[in-house]
């Protein structure tokens, strides 16, 4: 199988490295190689947080270099922007459509971009989904993460029932069911 290259970006505090930790951990339950490296930005202070998952047969890097994500699961609007450049030609998005302000927004420093999922849907193809919602109706809303992973799982070719497994032995045991119907949400969107 070719190298899949996913990109997960988002703000600290979304829960995007428990994203990365349920891909990597299915694919690697499926058997193939997979690296992951993650970057922090000012991720405890709202800054943020990028994920490089790839996998195939066999990987070398797990760094992704622009133009070759095949997918960018993005948490929130303006991440996704950001991360357009490393999205390759017949790649996709999947965006969570909430917005959170950066800090330079929220001082007043600079402006929120208006428009965005417009924007990127000039260059690529993008779904964006109301993963907030999906998530309060799930029981919580910081399942929002989970209900991600969901939307993007029913893209690759591993079954439904190898993230449950995957599901199950990541999350906490508190907060599974919850990740559960998140995950079963996001999927059958």
């Amino acid at each position: 199988m070719a190298t899949k290259n996913i990109m997960i970006v988002g703000v600290g505090g979304q829960g995007t490295l428990l994203a990365s930790r349920i891909l990597g951990n299915t694919v690697i339950n499926e058997g193939y190689d997979v690296k992951v490296s993650e970057v922090h930005g000012m991720s405890q202070r709202g800054g943020s947080v990028v994920t490089y998952v790839k996998y195939g047969n066999e990987v070398f890097s797990p760094i992704i270099d622009r133009g070759e994500a095949d997918i960018i699961l993005a948490f929130e609007l303006l991440e996704a922007y950001r991360a357009l450049p490393y999205l390759k030609k017949g790649g996709k998005i999947i965006v969570n459509g909430q917005r959170i302000d950066p800090m330079p927004v929220i001082t007043g420093a600079a402006e929120y971009p208006e428009n965005i999922a417009e924007k990127i849907a000039e260059k690529a193809d993008i779904k964006v989904i109301d993963a907030l919602s999906l998530a309060r109706d799930a029981g919580n809303i910081k399942a929002v993460n989970v209900v991600l992973i969901g939307v993007m799982a029913k893209s690759t070719d591993i079954a439904y029932d190898k993230w449950i497994e995957t599901i199950k032995s990541t999350v906490p045991e508190k907060f599974l069911d919850v990740n559960l119907k998140a995950f079963s949400l996001g999927y059958n969107i």
